[in-house]
């Protein structure tokens, strides 16, 4: 079996500065959405209305916000809204840690609309650009979550070649490292899947909905290799709170694909 490296979670420190891996990865996350977003923009079905390179920053900027404020508020709503109704304090405790991506989701969401109004664009075309260039800021995460030793996975038989102990989970069970699995499935996978299909030009909404077909799927098959929260556990049916979350997003994604390819035809 591995043992978790019990990485430092300060990558640099300058005195009374210090630079957490976490921080970084965001950082690396943000930086991919800059190169692809401005690929993005320079394709036939974007080039020929008008997008231009101060258009991703702002995105980046519209979406950070997103996902800052969606992804702490969905943690606060879908994983602990008792807790926080008693601390409303730590609400904005953000650097205590808890942030859900479903949140973050419907924050983009959100950002997305307020910037496609105020840029007199419609929401499809926005998140249609943005889609294929998220799945490598989800990698970057979950590299975070390796790098923290959170997240970890459920166990599993110590004979699997790729077992892991993560010692921070308070015991030496041999472990899926889940973080990784993500990091390959939500992360590389879909993005290459998510990019082939939108390199061709697409009904307005489809590629949204593609992404959300994708994600919610490899989400949902992920889910059964890593450990639940332990203030949830499983939920109906044996399944996690995360897959319960991901069944809405993949019908939601496959109506907005399906509606897109009608109204094209």
């Amino acid at each position: 079996m591995w043992v978790h490296p019990q990485f430092d979670p300060i990558a640099i420190k300058l005195g009374p500065l210090a630079v957490h891996w976490y921080g970084l990865t965001y950082l690396a996350a943000f930086g991919m959405f800059i190169w692809l977003a401005s690929l993005r923009i320079a394709q036939p079905q974007f080039a020929s209305k008008n997008w231009t390179r101060r258009d991703v920053d702002d995105l980046l900027f519209f979406g950070v916000l997103g996902v800052v404020l969606g992804g702490r508020l969905g943690y606060v709503l879908f994983y602990k809204p008792d807790y926080y109704l008693h601390n409303l304090f730590e609400v904005l405790a953000v650097w205590k840690g808890g942030m859900a991506f479903h949140g973050g989701l419907l924050g983009v969401i959100l950002a997305m609309a307020l910037f496609a109004k105020l840029r007199g664009r419609t929401f499809f075309e926005v998140t249609d650009l943005i889609a294929p260039c998220v799945p490598t800021g989800l990698a970057a995460g979950r590299v975070g979550n390796f790098i923290n030793g959170e997240l970890w996975g459920r166990a599993t038989d110590p004979s699997l070649p790729w077992a892991m102990v993560f010692p921070q989970s308070g015991s030496l069970l041999p472990r899926h490292p889940s973080q990784i699995y993500q990091f390959l499935g939500e992360g590389l996978l879909l993005f290459v899947l998510l990019w082939l299909y939108a390199r061709k030009p697409r009904a307005t909404g489809q590629v949204s909905g593609m992404f959300m077909v994708g994600y919610g799927i490899l989400r949902f098959i992920a889910e059964y290799f890593r450990e639940p929260d332990d203030f949830l556990g499983l939920r109906a049916l044996n399944l996690s709170q995360g897959q319960w979350l991901c069944l809405p997003m993949v019908a939601v994604g496959l109506a907005i694909w399906a509606f897109a390819r009608n109204k094209r035809a």
